[in-house]
């Protein structure tokens, strides 16, 4: 009977674990983490309000594509101007690629013109195994009732190439138009690409 038991609970683990990690048409998440100013975030600070969250290593050549192309400052410029909460988030293990101290950090995002409202210090890795962040980048639309509606890769194009992105279907930027319009989200999670997310 014990042995019934315990294979019982085993097979059941998986469909546990799966529920710790941001599912499209379920609720986010809950994370409290400090930016590189120091600040605590939360998400339910953002309660009534659209939410990103991007998962970023400034090592990754796919996260390179999107910034050196400018597409993701772009999107960033573009969407917090409308009032959606934007956090880049590193969730780097100390001595892994990506790991940055807070000033570094703030030195990357002005080199590379960021625009996000703010980025997250994740070095424990619990913001993003809590979300299932795979890879970088690896994007998560929240709506403002805090559900999940978009989760995976930015784009349809798994291409390091930069010259790809003009022909490809983002992902996100179609989530929250369609969404901030009141209309019907097509594409609610795809395939995310990139670089492994560097966790301890």
């Amino acid at each position: 009977m014990k042995k019934l038991i315990t294979l019982a609970i085993l097979a059941l683990m998986p469909m546990g674990l799966a529920h710790a990690e941001a599912i499209p048409g379920k609720p986010a998440p809950a994370f409290e983490v400090k930016d590189a100013n120091g600040k605590t975030r939360t998400l339910s600070e953002n309660k009534g309000k659209w939410v990103v969250l991007e998962w970023f290593n400034k090592d990754c050549p796919y996260v390179k594509k999107h910034y050196d192309s400018n597409n993701m400052q772009g999107l960033q410029k573009n969407y917090t101007g409308k009032g959606v909460i934007w956090y880049t988030v590193v969730s780097s293990a100390k001595g892994k690629q990506g790991h940055q101290s807070p000033a570094d950090t703030l030195k990357t995002a002005t080199e590379k013109k960021a625009a996000a409202s703010a980025i997250l210090l994740d070095e424990s890795g619990v913001m993003g195994k809590a979300y299932g962040a795979k890879t970088t980048p690896h994007m998560y639309v929240i709506d403002p009732s805090g559900n999940v509606v978009y989760a995976g890769g930015i784009d349809n194009n798994d291409s390091s190439d930069p010259k790809v992105i003009p022909a490809s279907t983002n992902y996100v930027s179609a989530a929250l138009d369609a969404g901030m319009a009141n209309k019907k989200i097509e594409v609610s999670s795809a395939r995310p690409y990139g670089c492994s997310v560097k966790y301890q």
